[in-house]
Order: C-alpha cells, then structure tokens, then sequence
C-alpha cells in the first residue's frame, strides 16, 4: 500500500474514534502505536519512548502548571468577583455598560489564566445571573459570555500558544506579544457591537436604575484597585521575561508565587481554594500532558511516512494552489474540526501537518499561529458542534435554551470572522509588537 493511503487511513481512522467520543489522547497514542507495529513490527514501540523522552526533556512544559495554577488561584479566591463589581459601578449607567463590562472581566480573566473554560466558567456563574437580573436580553448576554471567553487563548499568558510554540520550535515571548494587539483589537471590536446594537436598541441593555449609580467615590476608587490587581500580577510576571531578566519557567513561577501571595494578602487563600487550585491544576496538565504525548507519537509515524511532503504536492503540483488558497482550507478545516475537538486537540493532530507548510511556503510562523488561535475561536463557537456552545448549556440557567445559544453566537462569530480576516490582510496586527519590542 502507497505511504500516502497509509497517512490517509491513520488520519480517517482517529477521526472516526473521535467522532465516536474517544478520548482525544486514546484515539491519537492508539492509532499511532498501531500503525508504528504495523509498519516496522516491535522496532516501532520506539517511537512512544522516543516521544515519552522528548516531552519529559520539554523544560518550557514546567510553565503549564505554572499558569493553570496562577488562574485557579485568582478564580478560586473570588478575586474575578472584585472585578466584575468594579465594571458593574463604572459602566452601569452606559446602555449596555454590563455587557460591555463583562468583555472587559474577561479580558482581564484572560490575563489571569490563559484558558477559556476558565472565562467561561467565570463569565456563567458571576456575570450572567447579573445581567439577566437586570432584565438585558438573554440572547445577547449568553452570545456575550461565550465570545468574551474565548479571548482567554489569544490574550497572554496563552496556554495554547505555549503549546504552539513547543510544537512549531517558535519563541514563546514573541506569540504571546503577536497576541496582544489582535486580542485587545477583538475585545474592542465585540465593545463596539454591543454599544451600537444597544444604542438602537435600548432594551436589550438598559442602564443600571438611578439607586445602584450611587456610589461613593471611595467604594468607586476601592473597587478600582481590585481591578488593576490582576494586571499588576500580570506586569510582574511579563516585564522580567520581555527584558530578558527571567526565563519563561522562572517568570510562570513569579506568576504563580504573585497570585498566591496575592490572595493571601486579602485573607482568601483557605484550605478549600488551596486544594480546589492544585487539584484542578493537576487534573488539567496530566490531560495536557497526555494529549501531547499521544500527538508526539502519531506525528513520529507521520514523519516517517512523509505525509508532510505528500500533501505539500498534493495541494501545490497535483491541485495547482497558490499559497494563499492553501491558508484559507487550512483555516477552514480548523473550522470544521472545531465542531468537536478543542483547541489543544486540533493543533496537535493537525500541527505536524501544517506548520512545516506554512512555513515552505513562506509565511511567518508567529503570525501564522496567532491565524490558528482566532480561527479556533471562532471553531468554539461554530453551530452545530462548538464546543463553547455546549459548554454554555451546561453552565447556563433552565431559561437559556440550545436555540438560543445558537443564535446568540452568530453576530460575535461574524465579527471574530472580520478581526481573522484584517489580521490575514495586514500581518502587522500581530508582528508589530513583537518585532519592536526583540528589534526586528
């Protein structure tokens, strides 16, 4: 059998255990190990170990715990409860000043944890009731919710483009600063929206009734401080990595060290949210680590049937593409995949496949992975098989139905879709940053 079938029966086939509900690791290690014992008989139960090897000698994998536990250790100790509060008094006499407060929770969330599921969770148990509490329309508050936490894996300090990092041999420092302006640009456009559409709309976010305005400016500017907590610890963690002065382990462990200290220094660290933050931090890096190790042997066999060379003429001899064609199924095809694997899962079946593409064909690697995060965002958030969409009934109140999540993502998704095409249009969006601030 051609090299070529066999890397398109191994693909086909982990596909079909996906769509099944297989464990995403189970399904790529087992179809990985079969095809290496197939092929090359007992020798090919060298390719687990050889890729056991390598993920244990991954010294920047020391930052993903790093980071899950710095986020659990601020959501757990209720410090996104000051947040929401403080945009609950700042923006409430603005017509949809609560929705509009919420993006800014959940840029600020973002910048605490580097996961989704960790603004999602915050966004449906804090915020929603809240809003709905006020009488904004639940269709666009549910929409809000889900396009505000996916902001989590663009904006630093972003697991998923740590892991990228790792996978396309890039340096982590300058994806997460290409992240940066596309994330705030995406923040302000979604800004944009919701004050527009309640501007004409007024009912679907009214302002906070004229007894909730008064505040003290003392309660306003104590509120203030609680928010800008977060991105103090973010400032202390990031300004010695982008100088040079720490490695990114050491700046994940000053991350981690600032949140707890953190909350300490406000009385919430109890024994609970101790154990609550390592437990979660465990259970999330053992599944990372997992995922990682199964998608590091599938990738070996891929390698060694050069599937990547095969599909780099399929697309440009046999079909004629030109590269930029071959970018847009690419993103597409994250699209489609995303209607069932999360984000980790799609970049490490797909990465070996990809990366080595992209970059014969002479598109910026940084840039290039900045492209995969938006698109994978906006994947999450795909009728009908997002994955941010079920996350959001599970989470969501009895009153908020599957109908109406679906059509509450549609306007986010076509805005996300606006923020993915300006950012493949002027790549400068994303590499302006970076390349000013290593001096490109």
């Amino acid at each position: 059998m051609p090299y070529e079938m066999i890397a398109l029966l191994m693909f086909s086939s982990m596909m079909l255990m996906l769509i099944t509900g297989q464990r995403v690791f189970g399904a790529i290690g087992f179809v990985g190990a079969a095809a290496a014992l197939l092929l090359w008989g007992t020798g090919g139960a060298e390719i687990p170990f050889s890729a056991a090897m390598k993920l244990m000698k991954w010294y920047p994998l020391l930052t993903l715990p790093m980071f899950i536990f710095m986020g659990y250790v601020l959501s757990e100790s209720k410090i996104a409860d000051d947040l929401y509060r403080m945009f609950h008094v700042w923006m409430g006499p603005v017509r949809g000043g609560l929705a509009i407060g919420t993006i800014g929770l959940m840029v600020l969330i973002s910048a605490m944890n580097g996961l989704s599921v960790a603004g999602m969770a915050i966004g449906a148990t804090i915020a929603l009731p809240e809003l709905l509490k006020r009488r904004y329309d639940k269709i666009m508050v549910t929409g809000v919710i889900q396009a505000g936490s996916s902001l989590g894996i663009l904006v630093p300090p972003s697991v998923v483009l740590v892991l990228y990092a790792m996978i396309a041999r890039q340096p982590v420092g300058q994806l997460w600063l290409a992240g940066v302006i596309p994330g705030l640009m995406m923040a302000a456009m979604f800004v944009i929206y919701i004050y527009v559409r309640c501007r004409l709309q007024p009912d679907l976010g009214p302002a906070l009734p004229e007894e909730e305005r008064n505040v003290s400016t003392a309660e306003k500017l104590r509120l203030l401080r609680a928010g800008i907590l977060p991105l103090v610890i973010f400032a202390v963690m990031m300004v010695p990595f982008v100088n040079g002065w720490t490695s990114l382990v050491e700046s994940s462990a000053i991350g981690a060290m600032a949140a707890f200290v953190a909350a300490v220094l406000k009385g919430r660290m109890t024994k609970e949210v101790f154990e609550t933050s390592l437990r979660e931090t465990l259970a999330i890096s053992c599944m990372f680590m997992w995922i990682i190790l199964a998608a590091l042997g599938f990738g070996a066999v891929f390698d060694g049937l050069g599937a990547v060379k095969a599909i780099e003429d399929l697309f440009t001899q046999q079909w004629g593409l030109s590269p930029w064609m071959i970018l847009v199924l690419m993103q597409l095809s994250f699209i489609v995949m995303g209607t069932f694997l999360d984000d980790t899962a799609m970049l490490v079946i797909v990465a070996p496949l990809y990366v080595p593409l992209v970059g014969e064909m002479g598109f910026d690697l940084i840039w290039y992975g900045v492209l995969y995060t938006i698109t994978t965002q906006i994947a999450y958030m795909t009728p009908p098989f997002g994955y941010n969409l079920f996350l959001m009934r599970a989470m969501a109140p009895p009153e908020i139905g599957l109908r109406d999540i679906y059509i509450s993502i549609i306007p986010f998704a076509l805005v996300m879709v606006l923020a993915l095409v300006l950012v493949m249009v002027f790549p400068g969006i994303a590499l302006w940053l970076p390349d000013t601030v290593y001096g490109k």
